[in-house]
């Protein structure tokens, strides 16, 4: 079955007025909603000097309230010299471990992976106090 690839937010811009800003995406379909039994999904957050917290949530909820929800543990690989891998290849080597991703000032392009068979996917920013996101895709 082919991989879906979707934009979870995108162009986002903190108002630059000082306020600590919250903000979540709409649902987006998971690899639980396809039936599919590897349930591997990665997440790539594009930043622009952006400060602040990101959590990947999820839910098996068919239709979620807002309780429904819960954080996902990310993962990355990272070398031995502690540099995160970029080929994109999963081994049980080296992982580090997360369930939200605090930020300040940074300009990046990170990729995580996460596993589960959610049903719905969405992205939460929180203690937001500056900067932009660009886009945060979904891939599964």
């Amino acid at each position: 079955m082919p991989s879906n690839s979707v934009t979870i937010l995108s162009n986002q811009s903190h108002p630059q007025d000082s306020s600590t800003q919250t903000l979540s995406s709409d649902k987006y379909k998971g690899d639980g909603y396809y039936s599919r039994s590897d349930g591997l999904h990665t997440v790539q957050f594009n930043l622009d000097d952006f400060t602040g917290t990101i959590v990947i949530e999820g839910t098996l909820a068919i239709d979620p309230q807002s309780s429904d929800w819960f954080s996902v543990e990310l993962f990355t690989n990272t070398s031995v010299a502690g540099t995160v891998d970029t080929t994109g290849a999963v081994s049980t080597g080296n992982v580090v471990t997360l369930s939200s991703l605090s930020y300040v000032s940074e300009t990046s392009n990170n990729n995580y992976n996460f596993t589960g068979n959610y049903i719905w996917v969405r992205a939460k920013i929180t203690n937001w106090t500056d900067g932009t996101v660009n886009s945060i895709l979904l891939n599964h």
